[in-house]
């Protein structure tokens, strides 16, 4: 039987994977744009970058895919380090709107998959609870 607390759960559950799902692969798609097309790095293998930046991201792909809240924490330690980056690119008068979309979807991801881990953990104790 579903409380109201469940039903709460649920809505805000539903935001908060709506938004993970969609900011992931918007900065996966600024990532992937900005690297190989906007403003390749320098030299002969523009792409290394690209996969440095890409790898670590497509790591949490599956499990967030499936919607498992302890990948979605440990999402949000390594978007730390993406989000220095994204302050460090919005602070160079060269990258300065590329570095605001990343650091305005990295906060976003950051915030929708810290929620969904909280909301998700609380919905599996209040089942199992139950």
């Amino acid at each position: 039987m579903k409380t109201t607390l469940d039903s709460n759960l649920d809505a805000k559950l539903r935001i908060a994977r709506l938004l993970t799902l969609s900011s992931y692969a918007a900065l996966l798609g600024l990532l992937s744009v900005w690297y190989l097309w906007l403003a390749p790095a320098p030299g002969d293998h523009p792409w290394v970058v690209w996969l440095w930046h890409l790898v670590p991201l497509l790591g949490f792909a599956p499990s967030v895919i499936l919607g498992r809240p302890r990948a979605h924490a440990w999402l949000c330690f390594m978007l730390l380090l993406f989000f220095i980056e994204a302050v460090l690119a919005a602070t160079h008068p060269a990258t300065f709107g590329l570095g605001l979309s990343y650091a305005i979807l990295v906060s976003v991801l950051f915030g929708a998959a810290m929620y969904y881990a909280r909301w998700k953990s609380q919905l599996l104790r209040s089942t199992r609870q139950h």
